[in-house]
């Protein structure tokens, strides 16, 4: 892993557990996904799109894996959306993102990506990590929810799978920050008309606080960023697999910080089979 791979992880996990410990303490109803995706293209939006317009040249391929990604962007945030009706981010988020080994198979199939047996193993260590903390966060009135965070999670792959090969075609930061608004702005566009369709309303009646909105804007936005320039250099699964130490962080963070004890011997278990997959993963070969 280079420097510059290293510190955009790092960076992007820190933005990962502070947009993670934000949402888990937002209302449901003030449908706090459609707030920060409309804070990232107020914010980072403008920018993004005038260095992506300026700086890549558009080609075919360019322009497939800019509908492919967007497309599964808004099926990623209406699986999620979808799964937040059912159950809590404690079940839900864990599963959906239980990508990494969905992405190394398609990384493989179309890309020609390859892995040693030892990193294989580190990702299924660490995806079974994440499936033990989604069951100590759930209960059985949570599985309804099940099929929507598939849906998110294979969604998952997928745009990663297409960030990854675009990472060719983008050379900076600020056009990669624009491939991902054209996907967040397509999502946003959906999550409004599903809001509309729902509850006969353009936008939620509840809102959540500006800071939260600003904050939640920049880390939803930068955070994806990071990660697809971390992929200039690493295999995708890999990258995205790191990313989930954040999920880790947010977990301790709760039980230790925030003194959330329900179930907190499991919850530090499943943070344990986390780490040592990502362990396992760090020595690949």
């Amino acid at each position: 892993m280079d420097n510059s791979a290293a510190l955009a992880l790092v960076t992007s996990v820190i933005m990962h557990v502070t947009w993670n410990l934000i949402a888990r303490h937002q209302a449901r109803e003030a449908y706090p996904l459609w707030w920060v995706l409309l804070a990232h293209l107020v914010l980072l939006g403008p920018w993004g799109l005038y260095s992506l317009f300026t700086e890549v040249q558009w080609t075919p391929t360019l322009v497939k894996w800019v509908v492919i990604s967007a497309s599964a962007n808004v099926v990623y945030f209406m699986g999620l959306r979808r799964a937040y009706d059912y159950a809590p981010v404690a079940f839900v988020y864990p599963l959906v993102r239980s990508s990494p080994i969905l992405i190394a198979l398609w990384s493989m199939l179309f890309l020609g990506e390859t892995m040693g047996g030892f990193a294989w193993t580190g990702l299924f260590v660490s995806v079974l990590g994440l499936l033990v903390l989604a069951r100590v966060g759930g209960n059985a009135h949570d599985i309804r929810a099940l099929p929507w965070a598939m849906t998110a999670m294979f969604a998952t792959s997928i745009y990663s799978l297409t960030d990854r090969a675009a990472t060719a075609h983008i050379p900076g930061f600020g056009g990669l920050v624009g491939f991902i608004t054209i996907g967040y702005f397509a999502s946003w566009l959906a999550l409004t008309i599903d809001l509309r369709r729902t509850t006969g309303a353009w936008r939620p009646q509840a809102r959540i606080s500006m800071p939260v909105t600003v904050v939640g804007g920049l880390c939803i936005g930068l955070a994806y960023a990071l990660v697809i320039h971390a992929m200039r250099s690493m295999p995708a699964a890999i990258v995205v697999a790191f990313t989930n130490a954040g999920i880790v962080l947010a977990s301790l963070a709760s039980i230790f910080v925030f003194k959330e004890k329900a179930a907190w011997k499991a919850r530090a278990f499943a943070a344990f089979i986390i780490c040592a997959g990502l362990l396992m993963l760090s020595i690949r070969r």
